[in-house]
């Protein structure tokens, strides 16, 4: 059992913010996500898309907004627990008690929901064959790309993440890049860099074709590919890498009892806190009058839903707030060196 403050449900910039604040306000917090890395949608859908919108930062990649965002929660020493999903929760003696997919248990007396819009899973081949080779022989994420050198790889997809792999896979293995459209939807120099690659003979293309069949036993040993035309093309492949994009499910939430409205979790805008106590719900997944789906909200919600934990965190203190600009004890959680 692992026993902390609060535990929050959403690695994105605002489920990161709100573990700042907690930091600063002496909370301790840790942090679940369904994903396989840091930075929710910021990552997984536009790491490279320019924001305009954070304050005082003219322009920013998610990426790097998402590297700033853990750069400044550093001092706090917050644990991550990633490719994991909390599945059940329940209330005993007043604390929360999550456990996940991993079988892993906490307890806390706060739970704050910063998913975005629910968890993010693959979109997977619609394929049935392709089940018992899924982890094995064909993936939805690369985890280490040292398993590919020297392999056959077919790659699946037409946007960032299927070029940028196809890209870097070329460089030692034999890369198939497999789409459904003639157009790419990945960045201009992206295209500009795979056509040349397949001009140099470094990689293969085959647009307007999808998979139709996957042929093996313990692996892959070869694969189908149909045209739009109904041509079928059979390819040797020891790998396949799908990138069709995420789905965004709320997944367990829904039997959670919250006061769900369509896919959206209500709150009060005293602390962002729902129909249940001690659960908090911030960024894209929370609705109320007036609501803004930006970043910059959500950042306003973190630091409110953090106050309203404090109480129930520590019950017999009164929480006072001080500016980060003068308090020592703040200044001390943070490191800073006067």
């Amino acid at each position: 059992m692992i026993n902390t403050d609060v535990v929050i449900i959403g690695a994105g910039p605002v489920g990161l913010f709100c573990a700042h604040q907690l930091g600063i306000i002496g909370l301790k917090c840790e942090i679940i996500d369904n994903l396989d890395k840091i930075g929710g949608q910021c990552i997984e859908l536009y790491p490279d898309k320019p924001i305009y919108d954070i304050p005082a930062i003219p322009e920013c990649s998610g990426e790097e907004l998402t590297n700033n965002l853990i750069e400044q929660i550093k001092p706090f020493n917050i644990k991550f627990h990633l490719n994991e999903r909390v599945e059940e929760i329940k209330n005993e003696n007043n604390k929360w008690v999550l456990k996940t997919s991993k079988s892993k248990e906490f307890n806390a007396p706060n739970i704050v929901i910063a998913g975005g819009v629910g968890s993010f899973e693959p979109r997977k081949f619609a394929i049935e064959e392709c089940k018992k080779f899924e982890d094995k022989s064909i993936f939805y994420s690369v985890k280490d790309k040292t398993i590919f050198k020297d392999k056959s790889v077919a790659i699946f997809g037409g946007g960032d993440s299927a070029l940028d792999w196809a890209i870097e896979l070329s460089k030692n293995s034999k890369v198939t890049l497999v789409h459904r459209r003639n157009e790419f939807r990945g960045s201009q120099s992206s295209v500009d860099t795979v056509k040349k690659l397949e001009k140099d003979g470094k990689l293969e293309i085959f647009t307007e074709y999808q998979l139709s069949a996957v042929k093996g036993n313990s692996s892959i040993e070869n694969i189908d590919i149909k045209h739009d035309d109904g041509k079928i093309k059979t390819l040797k492949t020891d790998y396949i890498l799908g990138f069709f994009g995420l789905i965004m499910q709320l997944g367990p939430i829904l039997n959670w009892g919250l006061n769900l409205d369509k896919k959206t979790i209500p709150v009060n805008t005293e602390n962002f806190e729902t129909n249940k106590k001690g659960i908090f719900a911030i960024g894209d997944i929370c609705t109320y009058p007036g609501k803004l789906k930006l970043i910059l909200s959500g950042f306003h919600e973190g630091a409110l839903a953090a106050r309203g934990c404090f109480k129930y965190a520590r019950p017999d203190e009164k929480y006072r707030f001080e500016f980060t600009t003068s308090s020592k004890k703040v200044k001390d959680r943070l490191g800073v060196k006067e």
